[in-house]
């Protein structure tokens, strides 16, 4: 951790927040993550090692608080810890209202299957087990298919065939699904210009714009729109 030798709080702040990841590890924890795993899937581009790290000066610094359980470790905020859910909010706003432009090498597939995932909204989801299958263009072949499968009490995401069958395809690149996702791109317009495709029963391809909410910051306005599709 960096000393920066001075009494200023926000350099004290930046002492702990600004190692590389380590925000983005807190912004997995004020998400709900509290496994090692769970933490990583948010973060997969982090050595596992490294995370290990990190995760254990957050505890020292009493920002987390790990303890062990029969399955592993379970790590959660302290006060401390959760104050930092409006930092991180503050900083995602900004992100999004300023900071738009996207790379290639910021269309991550893994994060955004993670992400969608855990917005699923489990009371807009027809009875019984719902299986999505998303096929993302031009991804890596490792990170091309994924597999939802949705029900009314939880959602997990799956990077191989989970043998349940398929009751609805997504088919669009990275791209598409990302600025769906961050509010850039209206769903409607995804499907009429064919950048998304949906194919399976007429009420499920109806349906399945109601399961997801949104990024939380898809709603932040911007100074302009910007539609890169």
């Amino acid at each position: 951790m960096g000393e920066y030798g001075q009494f200023c709080p926000v350099a004290k702040a930046a002492e702990v927040l600004d190692e590389r990841w380590t925000l983005l590890v807190v912004r997995e924890l004020v998400a709900g993550s509290t496994r090692f795993n769970d933490i990583h899937r948010g973060v997969p581009r982090m050595s596992r090692t490294l995370l290990t790290k990190r995760l254990r000066t957050l505890v020292d610094q009493g920002l987390i608080t790990r303890r062990e359980e029969r399955q592993g470790p379970v790590y959660e905020l302290t006060t401390a810890g959760n104050e930092l859910a409006a930092v991180v909010d503050v900083i995602g706003q900004w992100g999004i209202r300023w900071l738009s432009s996207l790379s290639d090498e910021d269309l991550d597939p893994a994060l955004l299957m993670w992400d969608m995932h855990r917005r699923v909204d489990l009371g807009a989801l027809p009875p019984g087990r719902t299986v999505l299958a998303v096929v993302l263009d031009h991804a890596a072949p490792q990170l091309r298919n994924w597999w939802l499968v949705l029900d009314q009490h939880e959602a997990d995401v799956c990077d191989y065939d989970p043998g349940f069958g398929t009751d609805l395809t997504m088919q669009a690149s990275t791209g598409t699904l990302v600025r769906i996702w961050r509010g850039e791109l209206g769903w409607d317009d995804a499907v009429r210009t064919s950048r998304l495709e949906l194919r399976g029963p007429s009420e499920l391809r109806r349906q399945v714009r109601t399961w997801f909410q949104l990024s939380p910051f898809a709603t932040v306005s911007r100074p302009e729109a910007r539609d890169a599709g």
